[in-house]
């Protein structure tokens, strides 16, 4: 029957909301629009009229952007009754539960429900971090009680995790993973941890990502620009937590600090903390990382640290740039910078050759670009600082080396920066400038006009294991290899939810094969090495699959 799942005790054909703000309006609307009945519930009649606009705005948009007929979108709120008071959920088959993130409070929700709902009813809540055992345990059918995390915006989300307890039953699990079918989402099942899967993985990057701007590292436009960028995301970290919204994230990271084992890695940056207590908390309050154009407005306003447009102060012309290392190398970046109508010189040659930089004598700017080897780019610094005049930019491509020691190498470190580009070869993309503690600040401003120049997005930051790009990335997608070693979620499920329950263009798994698990543990032991943090150490599944020359979708087919 239209509008119906078939499941424990009988079919699903009326659902019950309760809490109505910005998730559960989007989870209302999600059922409706799967053609069931809903019991929209809020406990003032003021908090009720304002979830029915949230959800009203919702559905006229998606008439605007003709994703929705009027039609539909009519008979979509024409299956929505509005109610104050959880007596109204007396006839449901299923309660999903939206309100804030306190247990104390839930516990007591879903107590009431217990006594409220028929006794054939399934309990789910929404949370994102709290533990649906503790929550189930305050009813009378812990059984019957089943995690459903939805997606912001739920709607558009097709991600739903599916928590089940060790008392959930298995009816009541699939009753909800049908229900997920038949609203068009991707049910992924997993057991009761701190975080579930996308929230786990989430969390502990934007909080490194806040810690980076608590230390002065790199700034929040050129954090968010080296993810969006660099990684292809569709929001920059710091953007993300300003929409979610700071102290939404700094509960679920309190949490998944207390729930899941201490890990250091979501223990929430004092600095996230602070902005919470001053009301900073993003586009909810209208200014959190970014300045916003008014509460709960999207369009983020100029403040004093927006990046001026002007050309960097104190930069030096760049007319002719030499490129040194192997053959591949540097024809590509030759062909960079010719195109962007530079004078180059390509000096073309194996690791261990020592000749033919002569050339390089009047160059402005040496970019090098030989095997990343520690001992071949110092002796070829060393070289370079013999036949170069003494106010030449030199460069070191390196992605994995700390820059400080090429440089040293040098004799004239003021004048060396990194110059590490994510992608070479696509237009707008990334470049890491990186500043070491003897850089001169002449030399970074060169490098950023030399990135312009290129039409390349530069980020300036420290001379730390992994830049920011990798430093980032790189404990995500170890935290993901932890999380299938410990066989909690598949392979499959753990990209799912990253690409559907979060919108990345790809899986920490799809990722880790293109760019090779070795490379990966590579630089993961560099940044366990430098901060010698444990959640930092790299998995011991990975570097089981690097020993054993593997992919890991090899492992997963096998």
């Amino acid at each position: 029957m239209a509008g119906e799942t078939t499941g424990a005790g009988g079919t699903i054909s009326t659902v019950g909301v309760v809490g109505l703000g910005t998730m559960g309006a989007g989870i209302a609307e999600v059922f409706a629009r799967g053609g069931l009945r809903v019991v929209a519930v809020e406990i003032t009649a003021e908090a009720l009229e304002h979830g029915r606009a949230t959800l009203a705005r919702s559905t006229d948009r998606a008439v605007e952007r003709g994703r929705l007929s009027a039609a539909d979108r009519d008979g979509l709120l024409g299956r929505i009754t509005f109610a104050v008071g959880l007596p109204a959920l007396a006839e449901v088959d299923l309660v999903v539960e939206a309100v804030p993130e306190r247990l104390d409070l839930k516990r007591r929700l879903f107590a009431d429900l217990d006594r409220i709902c028929r006794p054939t009813a399934i309990l789910a809540s929404n949370t994102s971090s709290l533990s649906v055992t503790e929550i189930a345990v305050a009813t009378g059918r812990p059984d019957r009680v089943v995690g459903m995390h939805f997606f912001n915006p739920a709607p558009v989300m097709k991600l739903v995790e599916v928590v089940r307890t060790v008392t959930t039953s298995t009816e009541v699990v699939g009753a909800v993973q049908a229900l997920c079918a038949r609203l068009g989402k991707v049910g992924v099942t997993i057991g009761d941890r701190a975080g579930f899967i996308a929230n786990a993985l989430l969390f502990g990057y934007l909080n490194q990502a806040v810690a980076m701007v608590e230390s002065g590292y790199a700034s929040r436009a050129e954090i968010d620009a080296a993810m969006r960028l660099g990684c292809g995301l569709p929001m920059g970290p710091l953007a993300l937590l300003d929409l979610i919204g700071l102290d939404t994230a700094y509960e679920i990271l309190d949490t998944m600090y207390r729930r899941g084992g201490r890990d250091r890695r979501h223990a929430p940056v004092p600095l996230l903390r602070q902005m919470v207590t001053a009301g900073l908390l993003g586009r909810k309050s209208g200014q959190g990382f970014y300045r916003y154009e008014r509460p709960g407005s999207a369009a983020v306003v100029p403040d004093g640290q927006t990046p001026l447009a002007a050309p960097p102060d104190g930069a030096r012309p760049v007319r002719r740039v030499g490129v040194v290392g192997t053959a591949d190398a540097v024809t590509g970046l030759g062909e960079l910078f010719g195109q962007a109508g530079y004078d180059v010189l390509v000096v073309s040659r194996d690791a261990g050759r020592t000749g033919g930089l002569a050339g390089l004598a009047d160059a402005d700017l040496v970019v090098e670009a030989v095997a990343d080897e520690l001992a071949a780019k110092q002796a070829l610094f060393a070289e370079l600082a013999e036949v170069c005049k003494p106010e030449v930019l030199l460069a070191t491509t390196t992605g994995t080396l700390p820059v400080i020691d090429i440089a040293m190498a040098a004799r004239r470190p003021a004048e060396v920066v990194g110059l590490h580009l994510i992608d070479p070869t696509r237009a707008g993309a990334v470049v890491e400038i990186v500043r070491t503690v003897r850089s001169s600040a002449e030399a970074v401003a060169t490098a950023r006009a030399v990135c312009a120049g290129l039409g390349r997005t530069g980020v300036v930051c420290g001379d730390r294991a992994g830049f920011v790009v990798r430093a980032l990335l790189f404990p995500y997608l170890n935290d993901a290899v932890r999380m299938l070693e410990a066989s909690y979620a598949s392979v499959d499920d753990i990209d799912h939810a990253m690409t559907l329950g979060c919108g990345y263009p790809a899986g920490p798994f799809e990722v880790l094969d293109r760019l090779g698990p070795e490379v990966v543990l590579r630089l993961q032991r560099s940044l366990y090495r430098e901060s010698r943090e444990p959640g930092l150490a790299p998995a011991p599944l990975l570097e089981q699959l690097v020993t054993a020359g593997r992919r890991f979708r090899d492992r997963a087919a096998g």
